[in-house]
């Protein structure tokens, strides 16, 4: 045989087995890919619809922004993709005729896939040797927007056994819906049914054959045909003509129809462009965080819209008079401002404010100040004087002393001290001193606890971490929760969240003071005599009408807080550095309060033509009660200081003041009077007789005080009865504080490195002498103040009367 014939016919057969197995191999391939096609097709069968995104409008219906769903956000989606979705129940007969025959004619009869429009693609891109046109059915373009991907034939051929597979399961109008609610429409719009909201400001169901041609010509090229452009609003108009026309030529437009929808597409009027408004957006981004917070969609009308309870011009307005508020003083340290604006009976947020501007970076105007923690100053006095009048811990006729600095040194803002006040006018006034006596009666832990209730403390800390410093502003609060508890007061002591959803039912409001107590708290803060002498009157903290009002100012200037509310509006303020750095002398009256001002007058510019009721009601079945200012006693004729204060019945003081005493003096010496004292040199005069505590301030106030000795100028004082009767002297030594530990300063000029030394004496004498380190170290008349230069070591120090041997117990004082 032929060697070389031999050799052919064995690679001859070597050839044909190789071809047979590669024919096998590639069968089996085959087989294993549309299995594969077949799988995957099967999984991704089903609709996935992104959860609806909401679109935020004003109490009026004016456009604030596109929220994302909450479900969204749980899933760790990105806001921007989940955008421009609703959900459509139902397609109009019209946008379904306008969808088939824009984008598949044979809809109707194609189980999914249409194999004319394939074998048409094929053919034309196999001719152009390019692809030119497509075959993708809406059920097609259906798997394809819900699992997006690059461009392949085998990803066209999974697209096609999918489309098979969903209209096989759902059905041709299912599939129509699916299409309309995924399909873009350009500016992160998606679906027929937000498209027709966004654009032409109306729900789809309403939309004329013109709008629908309109609008069906959009995804064509979402990119190319953007409304807003000049060019692509013409491109889409242009080929929405075109729809019209294929329309007609169906039959499902007759002529005159036909005509008017040529017309009215040519007029067709775009809205403007809405925008989010730059004023609003910490607003926005607050309704968002409660929307998702919530977990659940609110019901809005129609479906997707969010209510809101902003006031888009009152909005504004605020966030003008803040931005311009910051910038008058950036020059004295204020670096940034939030202001809300609360309806004081619905607790609805009218306006929300969280910087001067967001886009201010040097400024970090992007925080929200209205969430963030700061010191809150004396904004949280109310709080506990309204606890110690609902506990009885004080009345509105208690004492309280505000006489020198109170324990661990605390004083007041303005260094001063007003001696006795009543806790309308210590309030008022804003004292620091009274504060902490009050918070002293109630307990550090029952405060906190209050505030706790009151939600602003959202922390675990113990009492003992911010200790008396609580009742100055050691707790740190945010402004929104400082007007969410200030609602108690306005809201007659209930207790409910502030609204940002107008249709989200509010919970039920939660009474955590009884309404007597919130009344008689807002009475102390809209009462203007009461902020004498600390704050003036016709400033900032005063109006036209009856507003209750406080300010607030941490150590060194940080933060400046102001919160004022009448019988129809809250509004609160902050003003302060990013930093946290110190104002100069910045304070809440001098800041926040004129903030407040502005905005509050301008919510009643309507009410100031005196026909309004603006008044706050007294406590119930409670009377007026003139009272003494000095003593919290029944006022009389010869109190020249008092106050009108509510009591219910059985509640009111029943003693007349003792304080205040006439007393006949000889004018030639000043002292008392005797029988012997000719007429002619009497006079009657008012005469304060206080407790002897008050004894430094009587004299710093210069105060009259009646004097002790009777006239050497007459006789018989003891037959007018105007001797004393003997009791035996207790004296009590006020400063120092016994075991105190004090560290000299040296660069304190020695002369002025001293101690402050003062007594009381009960009753009254005319002298004592000071002793330290058992020696004799200065006669002091009454008052009984001295002072004691510092020299390091522990020294004793003794207050003793005169040639008497009545004295206080030693104090101790470790000076290093």
């Amino acid at each position: 045989m032929n060697p070389p014939a031999v050799a052919r016919r064995g690679t001859t057969a070597a050839l044909r087995t190789v071809a047979l197995w590669a024919l096998a191999t590639g069968a089996a391939a085959a087989e294993l890919l549309l299995l594969g096609v077949l799988l995957l097709a099967g999984w991704r069968a089903r609709f996935v619809n992104p959860p609806p995104s909401f679109l935020a409008v004003d109490r009026s219906g004016a456009f604030l922004g596109e929220l994302g769903n909450p479900q969204s956000a749980a899933a760790g989606g990105a806001a921007d993709d989940e955008l421009g979705y609703w959900p459509l129940d139902r397609v109009p007969p019209r946008v379904a005729a306008a969808a088939i025959a824009l984008e598949d004619r044979r809809f109707a009869w194609h189980p999914g896939v249409d194999p004319l429009a394939i074998a048409r693609a094929i053919g034309q891109n196999a001719r152009h040797a390019r692809r030119v046109s497509g075959a993708s059915t809406l059920a097609m373009q259906v798997a394809r927007m819900q699992s997006p991907g690059a461009r392949g034939y085998l990803r066209k051929l999974v697209e096609a056994t999918t489309a098979w597979f969903l209209t096989a399961r759902y059905g041709r109008e299912a599939v129509l819906r699916q299409y309309l609610t995924l399909v873009p429409y350009g500016n992160r719009i998606h679906g027929i049914a937000y498209a027709a909201r966004r654009y032409l400001a109306k729900p789809v169901a309403d939309l004329s054959w013109a709008e629908i041609a309109f609008l069906s010509a959009l995804p064509q090229a979402p990119g190319r045909m953007s409304p807003y452009d000049p060019q692509g609003r013409l491109r889409a108009l242009r080929r929405g003509e075109g729809l019209l026309d294929r329309l007609a030529a169906q039959g499902l437009l007759s002529p005159a129809e036909l005509d008017l929808a040529q017309r009215e597409i040519r007029r067709l009027q775009m809205p403007y462009l809405e925008r989010r408004p730059p004023e609003a957006l910490h607003a926005l981004l607050e309704l968002e965080r409660r929307v998702a917070a919530s977990g659940a969609p609110p019901g809005g009308t129609p479906p997707g819209v969010v209510h809101s309870t902003i006031d888009l011009d009152l909005q504004r307005k605020a966030a003008w008079e803040t931005y311009q508020s910051v910038r008058t003083w950036e020059s004295r340290g204020a670096g940034n401002a939030a202001l809300l604006v609360v309806d004081a009976r619905s607790r609805a947020v009218l306006a929300w404010v969280g910087s001067a501007d967001y886009f201010d970076a040097a400024r970090a105007g992007a925080i929200d100040y209205a969430r963030v923690a700061r010191s809150p100053g004396s904004t949280l006095k109310p709080f506990l004087y309204a606890l110690a009048l609902e506990r009885g811990a004080i009345t509105p006729a208690t004492v309280l002393d505000d006489l020198g600095r109170g324990p661990g040194g605390i004083a007041n803002a303005d260094d001063r001290f007003l001696g006795p006040l009543l806790p309308r006018v210590a309030l008022g006034n804003s004292r620091n001193v009274p504060a902490v006596e009050v918070l002293q009666r109630l307990g550090v832990s029952t405060g906190l606890g209050f505030l706790r209730e009151l939600g602003l403390d959202h922390g675990t800390a113990s009492a003992d971490r911010y200790g008396l410093g609580l009742a100055i502003g050691g707790l740190p609060v945010s402004l929104a929760d400082l007007a969410r508890a200030y609602t108690v007061l306005a809201g007659d002591g209930t207790l409910a969240d502030l609204r940002l959803v107008r249709d989200v039912a509010p919970a039920p409001a939660e009474r955590v003071l009884s309404e007597d107590t919130a009344r008689e708290i807002t009475l102390f803060l809209a009462d203007p005599q009461a902020r004498l002498p600390s704050f003036p009157r016709l400033g900032a903290s005063e109006y036209p009408f009856p507003v209750a009002v406080k300010t607030g100012t941490s150590s060194n200037f940080r933060d400046a807080w102001a919160v004022a509310y009448s019988a129809k509006y809250l509004v609160a303020a902050w003003v302060g550095h990013p930093d946290n750095r110190p104002m100069n002398r910045l304070s809440g009256y001098r800041s926040a309060a004129e903030l407040v001002q502005r905005v509050l007058l301008h919510l009643h510019r309507d009410d100031l033509d005196g026909l309004h009721d603006l008044g706050f009601p007294p406590p119930h079945d409670a009377q007026p009660v003139r009272l003494c200012a000095l003593t919290g006693k029944r006022a009389t004729a010869a109190c020249d200081r008092t106050i009108l204060e509510w009591f219910r019945p059985g509640e009111a003081p029943v003693e007349d003041c003792p304080a205040h005493r006439r007393r006949e003096i000889d004018v030639r010496n000043g002292l008392l009077a005797t029988a012997a004292t000719p007429a002619e040199f009497r006079e009657t005069r008012t005469f304060l007789d206080l407790a002897p505590r008050y004894a430094a301030w009587l004299q710093s106030q210069r105060l009259p005080v009646a004097p002790l000795a009777a006239s050497p100028l007459g006789e018989a004082l003891a037959a007018r009865g105007l001797s004393r009767p003997a009791a035996a002297p207790r004296l009590r030594i006020t400063s120092p504080e016994d075991g105190v530990r004090l560290v000299r300063d040296p660069e304190v000029p020695e002369p002025l490195a001293t101690l402050a030394l003062s007594a009381v004496v009960d009753p009254p004498s005319a002298q004592i002498v000071w002793y330290v380190d058992g020696m004799p170290y200065e006669v002091a008349d009454r008052p009984y103040t001295a002072r004691w230069p510092l020299r390091p070591g522990t020294h004793r120090f003794q207050a003793r009367l005169p040639f008497q041997g009545a004295a206080s117990r030693e104090v101790s004082v470790l000076v290093e």
